[in-house]
């Protein structure tokens, strides 16, 4: 597998800069090599607590679907000349446009539209999530559309899934399967993964949760992606995705996102599956709004 192009030379998240240095970051490690043996994918999981499965999904489904939901937006928002499916941000947010998520905006109908269900309905993610569980497999109704644009400064601080399901966090078996909708190379602000972290002891991070820009808010770990790393003497691991890759990860992985720092919008689905027989927190089976305090 090509090893990941050369990221801007300057990241950051939630506006607070983390050098890009070998101390710092490594490369995700692809394992589309093991589809074909469940037992090795399955100990691939456990070991790395994430599998990177590189061009798995049909691409030109994948941009159907970000075709769908830009075409949405108003104009203006969207670069002049510019195709919805390309996703090019025109720098500027239409007056009344919504906030991200709430009701009437774009993403909180799509959600719930047949296109982003057909799109869900695909075997393979349920295939998948059944290979690496181990058994009969239910999707979580509440699957997040998340979408960043340049200039924002939002992104997702370093966190574990695990905290934002508490009725599930009694059963490990839960895998979140993180699908990039679009090209997402480093500088469009994709997710990145902390080396080896499904391992540490809630313990060995909760200091952490002191450095925050979200003092209400206990779920996050840190804002502070360099000073997680660093703390946690861990490297963040981080690829250039493309349309078509997906990405499985553990529930007590430690991950976060990037900044966007270019003009093509980041968009990304995640999406939970748990056992059939399992019981979720009751939030998960709703379909997702940004205001549902999940």
């Amino acid at each position: 597998m090509p090893h990941p192009t050369m990221p801007p030379p300057a990241l950051s998240s939630n506006g607070v800069p983390i050098a890009f240095s070998p101390d710092l970051f490594g490369p995700l490690r692809g394992s589309a090599g093991l589809l074909g043996d469940p037992g090795a994918l399955r100990e691939r999981l456990h070991a790395d607590g994430y599998v990177y499965l590189p061009g798995v999904l049909d691409r030109a489904e994948v941009l159907r679907l970000r075709g769908a939901y830009f075409s949405l937006f108003p104009d203006g928002y969207l670069a002049d000349g510019t195709r919805p499916e390309d996703g090019v941000f025109s720098g500027s947010v239409p007056a009344g446009l919504p906030e991200h998520g709430l009701p009437r905006h774009p993403a909180h109908a799509f959600v719930r539209s047949a296109v982003f269900e057909r799109f869900m309905a695909d075997p393979l993610l349920s295939g998948l999530a059944e290979t690496l569980l181990g058994g009969s497999v239910r999707m979580l109704p509440r699957r997040i559309l998340r979408h960043f644009h340049r200039g924002s400064r939002r992104a997702s601080r370093a966190h574990v899934d695990l905290d934002y399901m508490n009725a599930v966090s009694a059963s490990p078996r839960v895998v979140t399967l993180w699908i990039p909708v679009g090209d997402c190379p480093l500088a469009t602000g994709p997710l990145i993964y902390l080396e080896g972290s499904h391992r540490l002891r809630p313990e060995e991070y909760t200091p952490l949760r002191e450095v925050t820009d979200r003092p209400g808010d206990r779920r996050p770990i840190s804002h502070d992606l360099e000073l997680t790393a660093r703390h946690l003497g861990r490297r963040w691991l981080w690829t250039d995705f493309r349309a078509g890759d997906l990405m499985v990860h553990l529930p007590r992985i430690v991950h976060a996102s990037l900044d966007n720092t270019t003009d093509i919008l980041r968009l990304s689905a995640d999406v939970r599956f748990i056992r059939a027989q399992d019981t979720p927190d009751p939030r998960w089976l709703v379909p997702w709004s940004a205001d549902d305090g999940a």
